[in-house]
């Protein structure tokens, strides 16, 4: 085994290095601290590995014989998945099914990465417009779009590049679709949780370009994509009146409502899905993170074709089918997140958590629109570069968080992270106020 001192010159020979400096010791982390192999230090671990990390680190459950049992015998094995079927992946598909996915979602389909799963929502959404308008009027698909917004993150693959528009590093130089962008009408807040922007006004300017974007690609538009709550565009929310209104395009203008919840979806929101907030409903979903597993799930309006890709062979697949290994290790995650009420938890902690940097603000100043739900928290910083600086504090004061847009900061908690921690997290984020902070 390499010893931890030579972790990261070993990779360095072999590809990019330019994550944390620490080693992750993966016996000694637990619950929300994250413990540096290299030195001992144990972080806070307001990361969870990019939002994908639900129940701490080595949870008491994860060690129980029966599933350490069947996580050893999915990893002994690699089955394709996609047709070769197994009683776990039975047992999981059932939990996921019924324990998860919002009731009137029959179909489901699986697959390796989040933005696979956005990508074959995608598919999906253009198979049904083809097949509702007619192959020879799109040109056999080739002049459909999808309608996305601006600051939106879908992912890197060869679709969802052309969706993806925060940092240009990710995207610039690769060859893309250009699919109408839309302005995002995102919320403000104010120290008191209350509206802080003019709403109305921005909700309309993204109206107007939606209905300018109908107009110019009639008939071709085959999904309105968004994310309930843009996370790396910079923790952008909108308001359920505004979900409402793109459920109106999607039924007027018969194309899918496609929700990405990769990042937001699987209780992080303190329900399994952050659109439960809004009661406006999809026509499909794409997740991942921590599910561990990564896929979509869709409703009944999807049946309006009758050839549509649940129902024909191979118009979506992998060899894979996902993996085995993480449908085991989700199937656990359900049964704990379930069985310990986490969403709860995570619900009562973010709450404490906001009201706890609402009150550092207007005492202290320095950051602004503090905003989330359950373990989805962030706030604004004056510049980039205070934000920046915060971060490097942040981080030298063992509280692991990311950045969010062009001025923010973001925490993804683990959804059972306690009240004592949250402290501890406040306690840190004031000992780390950027430079011209009132006192």
């Amino acid at each position: 085994m390499i010893d931890p001192s030579a972790v990261h010159d070993t990779l360095r020979r072999h590809q990019l290095v330019d994550g944390y400096p620490m080693v992750m010791d993966l016996e000694r982390s637990h619950g929300s601290w994250l413990r540096d192999a290299l030195t001992g230090t144990e972080y806070l671990d307001f990361f969870t590995c990019f939002a994908s990390w639900p129940v701490g680190y080595n949870h008491p459950a994860t060690l129980e014989p029966e599933f350490r049992a069947a996580i050893e015998l999915a990893g002994r094995n690699k089955p394709a998945s996609s047709d070769l079927y197994t009683t776990l992946m039975a047992d999981f598909v059932d939990a996921f099914a019924t324990r998860v996915t919002p009731p009137g979602f029959e179909h489901h389909f699986w697959v390796s990465g989040g933005a696979l799963a956005v990508e074959n929502a995608l598919k999906t959404a253009f198979d049904w417009k083809a097949r509702k308008v007619g192959a020879d009027r799109c040109h056999d698909g080739d002049e459909l779009v999808i309608l996305h917004f601006r600051q939106a993150f879908h992912g890197r693959s060869g679709y969802t590049m052309s969706l993806t528009n925060t940092d240009p590093r990710k995207v610039a130089l690769f060859p893309k679709f250009a699919w109408p962008r839309v302005h995002n009408p995102a919320i403000e807040l104010d120290l008191d949780g209350g509206i802080a922007n003019d709403i109305g006004a921005s909700e309309d300017r993204a109206c107007r370009e939606i209905e300018a974007a109908f107009a110019e690609y009639e008939g071709r538009i085959a999904a309105i994509l968004i994310e309930p709550m843009q996370g790396e565009g910079g923790d952008n929310h909108f308001r359920s009146e505004f979900l409402a209104k793109l459920r109106e395009y999607a039924d007027e203008h018969e194309c899918l409502l496609l929700f990405d919840e990769v990042q937001t979806g699987f209780f992080g929101s303190g329900k399994a899905w952050l659109w439960q907030h809004h009661g406006v409903a999809p026509d499909v979903v794409a997740f991942g993170k921590k599910t561990q597993i990564c896929g979509i799930y869709a409703g009944p309006r999807i049946d309006e074709v009758e050839d549509n890709v649940f129902r024909c062979s191979s118009r979506i697949n992998s060899t894979w089918g996902g993996n085995l290994v993480d449908m085991v290790r989700c199937r656990k995650f359900i049964d704990i997140i379930l069985g310990d009420d986490l969403a709860a938890n995570v619900t009562a902690r973010g709450a404490e958590l906001l009201a706890g940097l609402r009150a550092m603000a207007r005492e202290r100043g320095q950051f602004s629109n503090v905003r989330g739900l359950g373990s989805l928290i962030a706030f604004t910083l004056d510049s980039v570069e205070t934000r920046d600086e915060m971060l490097r504090a942040l981080a030298e004061r063992q509280l692991l968080a990311l950045p969010s847009g062009e001025r923010s900061i973001r925490f993804r908690l683990p959804l059972v992270v306690t009240a004592e921690e949250v402290q501890i997290a406040l306690e840190r984020v004031a000992a780390c106020m950027p430079t011209g902070a009132r006192t």
